[in-house]
């Protein structure tokens, strides 16, 4: 036995097992630094079946001034979108229903009741002049962000004009000196501020707020746009996590049945490659863990199913290889030459394989919607994944086993 190779291999298995240890047992550490990257299983987001949260059916209505049509539809989901995307809502669910009703879900929300109101809001902004005249309105706006005034640390309200509002602003506030301008949000007055000067670089702020978060929800609305139509909100209910956590209990008891069962088989099947095998399913499962955790993915019911499913295709993967190398090790070859010769011809199986399953799982990517998209984007990391860990990962620790030369029995191999 060379002893070099061998404490190298078993340097590389106890460093994966103490990293695999602290990255998902939780140790109760309460270190800041220490809990902000361990556990990795608490920081990964949950979907609205598991998390609960809430579902909103929002209607669109006919008004003199707006009528539905496709293209306001398209307008008014768009305007949502950008919205729900501004709240920072991990995966939402927003899709049409028929001609006038849009199906909006939103995992992890604390305020329902909030969060709908923001979402529908009109957000109308308006500058008008003390004897009544609107000199711009909210199509003149560029851009809103929440800030702080750096001298006094009162919260407000930074706008940005576009190059016409810019000119009209200039021009208002050239022609209104030492008299006010009130700024107004749906109507209500938020500030009339008196125009020392002439304001020329298509600027202005609004300030007044009791905190960053009411001038946060106040720029994300005025930022994404007025709705295009009227819109009701016919169903509002929250959905309660109490059956995603049911679920979510049965999935880890099936994914850890299943996990034991095909580590069983696969250690006493195939026996040392097995083995290895099966420490390279580890670090397949702890590269999967850490991308959730770095790309923010949520978790949903099908995105369990697609983990668990790139799961057995990691398994296969193994299988077809390891099928290869006892072929080659009853044809007499040294255990060196086998592992070669079996990744080399399982290679064309494996690949092929598993680009025929990203296709298919692109394609359910870009025409899915919420769950199934889910499903896909977990099923394609989990691919990718194994396909380092089945082709790169398992052969290098192959080869360091037998330049060690454990043993030379073909039957340690499972031929």
């Amino acid at each position: 036995m060379k002893w070099s190779k061998f404490l190298t291999l078993a340097v590389v298995l106890l460093l994966v097992a103490a990293v695999a240890v602290v990255a998902v047992v939780p140790l109760g550490v309460k270190n800041a630094t220490w809990n902000k990257y361990f556990p990795v299983v608490k920081d990964i987001n949950l979907g609205l079946d598991l998390r609960g949260g809430v579902h909103v059916v929002l209607e669109a209505k006919d008004t003199p001034e707006a009528k539905v049509t496709p293209e306001a539809m398209r307008q008014l989901r768009a305007v949502i979108e950008n919205r729900v995307n501004q709240f920072g809502v991990a995966e939402p669910v927003i899709q049409q229903q028929g001609e006038r009703r849009l199906i909006v879900e939103l995992a992890g929300i604390k305020d329902p009741e909030k969060a709908v109101n923001d979402l529908v809001k009109v957000a109308y902004l308006e500058f008008k002049t003390m004897d009544g005249q609107t000199i711009l309105t909210g199509a003149d706006l560029k851009d809103a962000r929440e800030a702080k005034d750096p001298t006094s640390g009162a919260v407000e309200v930074d706008l940005e004009f576009t190059p016409a509002g810019a000119k009209k602003f200039a021009d208002a506030t050239t022609a209104n000196v030492n008299k006010q301008i009130a700024i107004l949000l749906d109507g209500q007055v938020l500030q009339a501020p008196t125009v020392q000067e002439p304001i020329l670089n298509g600027r202005a702020r609004i300030t007044g707020y009791r905190s960053l978060d009411e001038a946060h929800t106040i720029a994300i609305l005025l930022r994404s746009g007025a709705l295009p139509v009227k819109v009701d909100v016919e169903e509002k209910r929250a959905v309660g996590p109490a059956l995603g956590a049911d679920s979510l209990a049965k999935s880890k008891h099936a994914a850890v049945v299943g996990t034991v069962a095909i580590l069983v088989f696969m250690l006493f099947y195939y026996r040392l490659p097995g083995l290895i095998a099966n420490f390279a399913l580890l670090v397949y499962a702890l590269i999967v863990l850490f991308i959730y955790v770095g790309m923010h993915v949520t978790m949903t019911l099908p995105g369990i199913a697609g983990f668990l499913l790139s799961l057995g295709i990691a398994v296969d993967a193994n299988v077809v290889i390891f099928e290869r190398i006892k072929e080659e090790l009853r044809a007499g070859k040294s255990v060196g030459a086998a592992i070669d010769a079996g990744f080399k011809r399982g290679f064309v199986a494996v690949f092929d394989s598993n680009a025929t399953t990203v296709l298919a799982a692109i394609v359910l990517y870009y025409l899915g919607t919420g769950p199934i998209r889910g499903f896909a984007v977990t099923l394609i990391i989990g691919i990718a994944a194994s396909m380092f860990t089945a082709i790169t990962l398992t052969r290098w620790l192959l080869r360091l086993v037998a330049a060690a030369n454990i043993s030379k029995n073909p039957r340690v191999y499972g031929a």
